[in-house]
């Protein structure tokens, strides 16, 4: 076992939680050092965690280029372009989102160097009295001393006994990724944002795409009005949403896989060439932990963190998806960068009210802050501004009129406590939301501000005037 330097800062996991927590400790001036011992497919060392290998980065590549072949095959005719003969190289579209992916990793390894964080490859091992265990690839262990520890090992999908991963015909959401031609019948067992997007981009290339969700209702976690229009159009596009659907079993015969699963309507069975298992993800903390490091993990097997992401040990932290929260990779870079602060002795603190979530299927769908159900379990009293977006003259322009933009304000002192679209750009115009919010503003606020038109933007200006029964161009509903 070899001994080495101590370090102000050493971090746990590459991903969006633990690279830019390293970047900004060593920006602060602190001696960082971050281990990761995640091999891309070219077998060398890779950062940037699950999003920019598996996760977020690769998937956005595959939903823009299967998108662009949708819209190529269908919507094109509409603008006078004439299209014949086209099709999809799957493998091209893979070796793009692989090069893409190898861009973004070898830009994350460019910014330590940057900013002098020291790289450590293998696997990194929290001990007592904040020292870390690291195992190199070649079986080498070393301990680094560390002042402060931050944890950021991320996380990885659940997998269900009914439908353990199998070669390539049972797969994970990463196996979903590497698909090399679009299988014919496709099942996805899962109706979340991973499940939604990845049975989007196989749907779109030509493959029948049956959604397995267990609960009997469908994006519980979004707006009810939302989840409902996204269903409807979902269904249109021929993605076939079973809700209230329990796997029970699957059988794999002559590399076809057969699932069974009970519903409404009974016991039943479909056959697919490619099954998705995307049912969720879970706290990576496997051989992360020494049982005498002190660090406390919760009931669902997440590391117990305070509001400022501290442990139970002091000088230890933890971030991203193995703490509470959503598991967002905008959410753990902040928390990283909020921890690089307070290790440096600066006061910061994270806003846990406004994190925006996305779906970024077509239409997007993207929210931000409370929605009618949750403001009417608090006894909040609250007016609704509703703007489609088929009134709008951008939208119509790019014949994108699917969806609306929803504004939830307080009854009483109008401030804007939620923001919800279903639609195109629905992730920038709930940001735009998110930036008000952060500042407090009421609907007044929004609708007395200047809108550049034509804007997909005008969307959110007009939903605001709608809060208070002043939209321009749609009819206002009577105020509450």
């Amino acid at each position: 076992m070899l001994m080495s330097q101590k370090y102000d800062v050493v971090v746990i996991g590459a991903g969006p939680g633990g690279y830019v927590a390293a970047i900004r400790a060593a920006q602060l001036g602190l001696k960082t050092a971050c281990i990761e011992k995640y091999v891309g497919k070219d077998g060398k060392s890779a950062l940037g965690g699950t999003c920019l290998n598996v996760g977020c980065i690769p998937s956005k590549a595959l939903l823009d280029s299967s998108w662009k072949y949708y819209e190529a095959k269908e919507g094109y005719k509409v603008h006078g372009i004439d299209v014949k003969g086209i099709s999809m190289d799957v493998p091209a579209m893979v070796e793009r989102k692989d090069k893409i992916v190898k861009q973004f990793s070898g830009g994350v390894a460019t910014l330590f160097k940057a900013n002098g964080v020291t790289s450590i490859e293998g696997h990194g091992k929290l001990l007592a009295g904040k020292k870390v265990e690291v195992t190199a690839p070649d079986g080498t262990v070393t301990v680094l001393d560390a002042e402060n520890v931050i944890l950021a090992s991320g996380s990885v999908p659940i997998n269900i006994p009914p439908a353990p991963l199998t070669d390539d015909i049972i797969v994970d959401s990463t196996g979903a990724l590497d698909f090399t031609s679009v299988p014919k019948k496709l099942g996805v067992i899962g109706a979340g944002v991973i499940g939604l997007e990845l049975g989007s981009v196989w749907r779109r290339l030509g493959a029948e795409v049956v959604v397995f969700e267990a609960l009997d209702s469908f994006l519980s976690l979004a707006d009810e009005q939302v989840a409902k229009e996204a269903l409807k159009t979902f269904t249109k596009q021929g993605l076939q949403v079973r809700l209230g659907a329990r796997v029970t079993g699957t059988e794999i015969k002559r590399k076809q896989v057969t699932v069974s699963f009970t519903d409404s309507e009974g016991e039943q069975q479909l056959t697919f060439d490619k099954l998705i298992v995307a049912v969720g993800r879970r706290p990576y903390t496997e051989n992360l932990l020494a049982s005498d490091c002190g660090v406390d993990l919760d009931e669902r097997g997440m590391v117990y963190v305070d509001d400022y992401c501290a442990t139970s040990v002091p000088g230890v932290y933890a971030v991203g998806d193995m703490v509470r929260g959503p598991m967002l990779a905008h959410k753990s870079s902040e928390e990283g960068v909020m921890v690089a602060e307070r290790i440096a002795g600066h006061k910061a603190a994270m806003n846990y009210d406004l994190i925006p979530s996305v779906i970024y299927t077509h239409p997007e769908i993207a929210w931000v802050g409370k929605n009618e159900k949750q403001l009417k379990a608090e006894g909040v009293e609250f007016n609704v501004g509703v703007f489609p977006f088929a009134a709008s003259g951008r939208a119509v322009a790019a014949n994108d009129t699917g969806g609306f933009v929803k504004m939830i304000a307080d009854a009483k002192t109008d401030r804007v406590l939620g923001v919800h679209v279903i639609g195109p750009s629905a992730a920038e115009l709930v940001q735009q939301g998110a930036i008000a919010m952060e500042f407090g503003t009421s609907a007044e606020d929004l609708g007395m501000m200047v809108f550049s038109h034509p804007t997909l933007s005008e969307a959110l200006h007009e939903a605001a005037l709608a809060v208070n029964g002043h939209a321009i161009h749609v009819a206002n509903r009577k105020k509450r």
